[in-house]
């Protein structure tokens, strides 16, 4: 499974290490993600899932069923 937020869509980035002398080489910058399980009360089920730290927080913040109706209208989660 790749690491990609379920929700947000985040995935990894690319960039470089640079040294003291300013060599780069290149490296990868994953995202923050965690498997969580989740209650849905419409579906009236728990789901698990693989989200970000920060989509974590949003969930918190504005509720899941918010959350999900934006990812729904995103495309990330069907």
């Amino acid at each position: 499974m790749s690491r990609v937020c379920e929700l947000t869509g985040k995935k990894a980035m690319v960039g470089n290490n640079v040294s003291h002398a300013m060599n780069k080489t290149k490296r990868r910058f994953d995202a923050n993600l965690i498997k969580k399980r989740f209650y849905i009360p419409e579906e009236d089920k728990w789901v698990t899932l693989k989200v970000s730290t920060s989509a974590l927080k949003t969930i918190n913040k504005i509720g899941m069923d918010a959350m999900l109706k934006e990812a729904r209208a995103k495309g990330f989660y069907k």
